[in-house]
């Protein structure tokens, strides 16, 4: 069995914890480990890291890399990272894996893969594990499995797999798998109470295994669009031309239309897509009156919320079933059951040019040499903290609109400074130590140390936009 990891979504339904260039996948909802770490050693439980391929942004290749640098050093070579050069959607996305699975990892086309999301939230571990099992089995036999999850209350928050009871298929001794009636989309409160009742329904978790030949078959007979794209291309041609494919989920060019569709019931594990803030708050843990509480949080009278606070103390009186979530930029409060419309906020900041900055990136913005946090900006000037790991290096740059100075407050900076006659200069700059560079000169600051390097950065200029950067060499072949 092979592993196919999604890991490429730019959701922002956790606004404001999660942003465009910091998706919930790679957030720490609820332990140390993020959403795609959790993923990553729980297939990991079945397969070998040579056979996991991630499928991202090329965006997201440096979180990618870091966190699973963070699981174990050997993990960024031995797991095979796709890079899609535009998002379009999971039927796309899963075909440029088969490709590489055929091409790069060796596959047979016999071989089943399992697909999953990277930013759900699944336990126990071994219990799932034995259904990536039983599925396995199943699409051996030709079919694609769905992992059906057994609703625990009337949820219009999920698509719905509805099973077809006069035809289960029992294969070998494993639990009855059974044949798709049809997919439903998200319903509302009444319609989910009939899915509900009924036991009939399971809740669509958007994981899937086949063989690889069977889902080459059946995207030929149902999406001839993303067949004709593939066929007789290499992956490196596949790529090139990805722009072109359609943008389509595997649900709509595949799964509501074949009549290999099959559901695997899965009853005795916890599973969340951590869709909403509603989610968030039914996975994490609760006080004895129901809070959940993350950050500097004092409450008085207060029953059944949720909050999560950052660089603020958050107190609360006489409140219930609140959701309260504060990252330094941004102060979201909404009543549980709204939680949903979270959406629609960062549709209309998208929409005004001013704030749009918003759904881009938190008050700190991770680079791949380390990360950066934005004091104050106003009329010419902005104030920053820039934290580079070590071994890092930013590029060799320039800035037209702006000069910078720099102030080292822990650690030693490598500095890299062009000189009035064009030539490149180095300098050790140690704490409490300042440097200054003018506009239009070529520079590069480099951490040669152990620890982290932290320095405060002061801006000056007519422009202070982040894309006011010339590179000229880059480690991480951003030129």
């Amino acid at each position: 069995m092979k592993s196919i990891i999604l890991a490429g979504g730019d959701g922002t339904r956790l606004f404001p914890l999660s942003r465009k260039e910091l998706p919930k996948q790679f957030l720490n909802i609820d332990s140390e480990e993020s959403l795609f770490q959790k993923t990553i050693k729980r297939i990991l439980l079945k397969v070998n890291p040579e056979d996991v391929i991630i499928v991202t942004n090329k965006n997201y290749r440096f979180h990618i890399e870091e966190q699973l640098k963070a699981l174990n050093p050997i993990f960024p070579d031995r797991c095979h990272i796709v890079f899609e050069p535009v998002g379009r959607n999971t039927a796309p996305a899963i075909m440029l894996s088969v490709k590489f699975a055929l091409e790069k990892v060796k596959a047979s086309k016999d071989e089943v893969l399992f697909v999953s999301p990277s930013d759900h939230t699944v336990s126990p571990d071994g219990n799932f594990l034995d259904y990536i099992k039983m599925a396995e089995e199943v699409a051996q036999k030709g079919y694609i499995v769905s992992f059906g999850m057994l609703p625990t209350k009337p949820e219009t928050g999920y698509g719905y797999i509805e099973k077809d009871i006069k035809h289960p298929l029992k294969i070998s001794n494993i639990l009855p798998a059974y044949r798709v009636k049809k997919f439903h989309e998200k319903p509302d409160l009444e319609v989910a109470k009939k899915y509900f009742a009924s036991k009939n329904y399971y809740w669509n978790s958007g994981m899937f295994a086949f063989s690889i030949e069977t889902f080459l078959k059946e995207t030929e007979k149902y999406c001839p669009e993303i067949h004709r794209k593939v066929k007789n291309k290499t992956c490196e041609e596949v790529l090139t031309n990805f722009e072109s494919m359609p943008n389509i989920s595997i649900d709509y060019a595949i799964m509501e239309k074949t009549d290999k569709a099959v559901v695997l019931p899965v009853d005795n594990v916890n599973w969340s897509d951590v869709g909403s803030w509603e989610a968030v708050y039914e996975v994490m843990k609760k006080d004895k009156k129901g809070n959940v509480k993350s950050g500097q949080v004092v409450d008085i009278d207060t029953k059944n919320c949720l909050v999560i606070g950052n660089s603020r103390l958050i107190s609360t009186i006489g409140v219930s079933d609140l959701i309260i979530v504060e990252t330094g930029d941004v102060l979201l409060i909404t009543k549980k059951e709204e939680g949903q419309r979270v959406k629609d906020v960062v549709k209309k900041l998208k929409e005004n040019d001013s704030l749009r900055h918003f759904t881009e990136h938190n008050v700190t913005v991770y680079r791949p040499w380390g990360s950066y946090k934005e004091f104050e900006k106003g009329e010419g000037y902005k104030v920053k903290k820039i934290t580079v790991k070590p071994g890092g290096a930013l590029s060799l740059q320039l800035h037209y609109h702006r000069s910078e100075h720099w102030v080292v407050v822990k650690g030693t900076a490598k500095m890299i400074l062009e000189d009035k006659n064009g030539e490149l200069k180095e300098y050790f700059v140690h704490e409490n130590e300042s440097v200054y560079i003018p506009k239009t000169l070529r520079h590069r600051l480099i951490n040669p140390g152990k620890t982290s390097l932290e320095l405060i950065e002061v801006q000056i200029g007519n422009y202070t936009g982040e894309d006011d950067i010339v590179r000229f060499e880059d480690k991480y072949s951003r030129c």
